[in-house]
C-alpha cells in the first residue's frame, strides 16, 4: 500500500530535507527513525526539497509499506520516537499510483519579517532594521503573477529543465508585530523564494521602483535580482493534492 504522510519541521538544525553524505537532514532521521519502529528499511519520497535552515508547517511525503497500518497508533508511536523539532500529523493511505512530489497543484510558502527586536521571534523570522514601503512591495508583488519564467530567481548551476512557474498568489500582510509574505505556485525553483523577497525589500527600502521587478525577470539574470534572504525566516505551509489521490476521493 502507498501512504503520504504529513509532517512538520523546525529546519534549524538540519541541512535541508533530502539526505546529504556529510551533513545531517531531515530525510535521514525521519527514515532511520521509521525503519527502527517498523522493522524493515523505508524510502520517503517527499513533495520537495527544502534547503539547510527552511522549516515546514506542512511536508507530505510518500512511501510503501506491505501491511495496513494502524495510523493513530503508529503517528503516536513515531513521535515519541522522533526528536523534538520533528512531528508528524497525519499518515493517509492513497492511490497506488499517487507520487508525493508530481502529483502537488500547488504549494504555499510564507517569509517572516519583523522590524523590532524580539528575544522570542530572532530564530524564526528575519529582523529588518530599515524602515519599508509594505504598499510598493505589494505594487511590486502584484507583477510576479504576469510572467511565468522565473530564471532571475534561480540558483545558479542549477540542473533544471524549465524555469516556468504559475505563481497564483504573492502578496504581503502584518500579522502582529510580524510582516508575511505568502506565494503559491504550482512548483518553485531552489532559492526562488528567498531571492524573491530580497528583490521586493529592494523596493521597500526604495532602491528598486516596482516596475523595475519587471525588467530583473525579463533579464534572466540571477545577479540582477536582490540578495537571497536568510533560511531561517521561511517555512513552507501548504501542498495540495487532486482529490483523486485519496481512495474516499
Amino acid at each position: 500500500m502507498r501512504y503520504f504522510l504529513e509532517f512538520a519541521y523546525d529546519g534549524t538544525a538540519y541541512h535541508g530535507w533530502q539526505r546529504q553524505p556529510n551533513a545531517i537532514s531531515v530525510q535521514q532521521v525521519m527514515e532511520e527513525c521509521m525503519s527502527t519502529l517498523l522493522g524493515s528499511p523505508l524510502e520517503l519520497v517527499a513533495a520537495g526539497r527544502t534547503d539547510a535552515g527552511v522549516h515546514a508547517r506542512k511536508m507530505v511525503a510518500h512511501f510503501d509499506w506491505e501491511e495496513v497500518l494502524p495510523q493513530e497508533d503508529i503517528i503516536h508511536r513515531l513521535n515519541s520516537f522522533l526528536p523534538e523539532d520533528i512531528a508528524i500529523s497525519a499518515i493517509r493511505p492513497v492511490q497506488p499510483e499517487a507520487h508525493a512530489r508530481f502529483d502537488a497543484t500547488s504549494r504555499t510558502y510564507e517569509y517572516l519579517l519583523t522590524q523590532e527586536k524580539d528575544p522570542f521571534l530572532h530564530r524564526g523570522t528575519h529582523r529588518v532594521h530599515h524602515p519599508l514601503d509594505f504598499d510598493a512591495m505589494n505594487t511590486a508583488a502584484s507583477l510576479l503573477l504576469e510572467f511565468e519564467d522565473f530564471k532571475c530567481f534561480s540558483r545558479t548551476h542549477t540542473d533544471v529543465k524549465t524555469f516556468l512557474c504559475d505563481i497564483r498568489e504573492a502578496h504581503w500582510s502584518q500579522k502582529g508585530e510580524t510582516w508575511v509574505f505568502t506565494i503559491t505556485a504550482d512548483r518553485f525553483l531552489r532559492n526562488m523564494v528567498r531571492a524573491i523577497v530580497g528583490t521586493l525589500l529592494l523596493v521597500g527600502k526604495g532602491s528598486l521602483e516596482p516596475e523595475g521587478v519587471k525588467t530583473i525577470i525579463k533579464s534572466r539574470d540571477r545577479s540582477q535580482a536582490g540578495a537571497s534572504v536568510p533560511a531561517k525566516g521561511l517555512y513552507l505551509i501548504d501542498i495540495q493534492y487532486p482529490q483523486t489521490t485519496y481512495p474516499d476521493g
